[in-house]
């Protein structure tokens, strides 16, 4: 068994990871750097012997470098979950379209070469894949998401956790650690962070809201368009049920990428956490509920953000993209940030070098569109809307697999974050690989 890191090996984004054994290798995801690093989209590795590619979600840090995969040469299986399957044209049409800038025709031509490998794989189900056998078992990150079990041609087992959720979350179930694993990668990127529960980060929001609405103005809330948007939503409907929220606030979902994921997120209702699930029964629609108002077109958009501007009403927008590098947060940021009466609310992981960073870590302007923006907004962090486990969700993860890993390979965190989780599993005696 060998393992080559093609991305996120050092870092919280760019996921790529090659599992071989012999002469014949899978790609355990395929993801697009952020931050300093965004525009390395190269797959500068041979293919000859990789054999498939297995998804663990559909983040574009785990997925946004398979049209340069392809344009590489590759035109093997790509498995995944069913979920994922139907979330990844979704997130890679928005990508190339943003990102890359390629028109209808173009994406299309590009999606329809992906979604013809895609191979949709039940939960719970071996498949075989070339000489390996993987199965995936959900993970409580996002819609789909999966961490993978890699059976290898002499019977041991790799396994990859991608991106583990956080416990006790309502929206979706949390993760079981497998019975074994031979060799454990596990991503890292809260290795050194503890969050809030989530009856605190319930709270917090409505603390933040209430502060807020003292003043006047917007609360910005930048969101991932998949699973911290509908996080985020179910505990506003939360409050909003108890009457935490005034019911003439308006709730603005402006993200036609997010409105698309929520869509599947309705549509996958089956994979809900229990709690969720009570949600529906008393029928309550903690996804699409009355107060929450969504903004479709581009012209609405625009609109929405001048008048925000202008009259300076009370109003909580979620918007993507989550580390602000992109999408229609941006035009909210740079017309509102230098208003002392709005607040901003970061709820997820915000990478070095990204316009979330700057602007999380007090910088007085930053800079949008080439113009330098004054930041005199209320900037708050909400460590408990993260979809990342923490510390003590890995270190459960880790030790809840009843067979020993003979190796923990530490992946998807910076280095600060890796070294402290490492330490933790040095003390319990587990051999660890940085």
């Amino acid at each position: 068994m060998h393992l080559t890191h093609h991305g996120g090996k050092n870092t919280v984004t760019g996921s790529c990871h090659e599992l071989a054994f012999g002469d014949r290798s899978i790609l355990i995801d395929c993801g697009l750097f952020q931050g300093p690093e965004a525009q390395d989209l190269a797959v500068d590795f041979p293919l000859d012997n990789i054999k498939a590619l297995v998804l663990t979600h559909a983040h574009i840090d785990h997925i946004g470098r398979i049209p340069w995969l392809l344009a590489e040469g590759f035109d093997k299986p790509i498995y995944c979950t069913k979920a994922t399957a139907e979330l990844v044209p979704l997130m890679l049409d928005d990508g190339l379209k943003i990102q890359q800038g390629l028109n209808y025709e173009a994406r299309q031509r590009v999606l329809d070469a992906i979604c013809s490998l895609i191979q949709p794989v039940d939960y719970y189900r071996w498949v075989d894949v070339d000489t390996f056998r993987c199965r995936f078992n959900p993970a409580g990150h996002i819609l789909g998401s999966a961490y993978v079990e890699v059976e290898l041609p002499n019977q041991e087992l790799v396994v990859f956790s991608g991106d583990l959720g956080p416990g006790n979350t309502p929206l979706l179930p949390d993760p079981v650690s497998p019975y074994k694993a031979d060799y454990l990668v596990i991503e890292t990127t809260y290795g050194d962070s503890h969050h809030d529960g989530v009856e605190v980060r319930g709270q917090k929001l409505k603390q933040i809201i209430a502060r807020s609405l003292a003043d006047g103005g917007t609360i910005l809330i930048p969101a991932f368009s998949v699973g911290r948007t509908q996080e985020l939503l179910f505990d506003i409907e939360q409050l909003v049920f108890e009457h935490g929220i005034d019911v003439n606030l308006p709730i603005i979902l402006d993200s036609p990428m997010a409105l698309k994921v929520t869509e599947s997120y309705r549509k996958y209702r089956s994979l809900w956490g229990e709690e969720a699930k009570q949600r529906l029964k008393m029928h309550r629609h903690p996804l699409d509920f009355e107060q929450c108002i969504t903004v479709k077109d581009h012209q609405s958009h625009i609109a929405l953000v001048n008048r925000l501007a202008s009259t300076g009403e009370p109003a909580i927008v979620v918007a993507a993209s989550g580390m602000c590098e992109g999408g229609r947060i941006m035009d909210y940021l740079k017309a509102l940030l230098p208003g002392e009466r709005t607040d901003v609310i970061f709820a997820g992981f915000q990478a070095e070098g990204t316009l979330g960073k700057s602007i999380q870590q007090g910088n007085e302007t930053v800079w949008i569109d080439e113009e330098e923006v004054s930041v005199n907004a209320h900037i708050h962090t909400m460590s408990g809307y993260s979809a990342h486990a923490d510390s003590d969700d890995l270190l459960k993860f880790v030790e809840g697999i009843e067979s020993k890993p003979k190796e923990v390979h530490l992946v998807h965190g910076e280095a600060e974050a890796k070294a402290e989780f490492a330490q933790l599993l040095r003390e319990r005696g587990y051999v660890v690989v940085e």
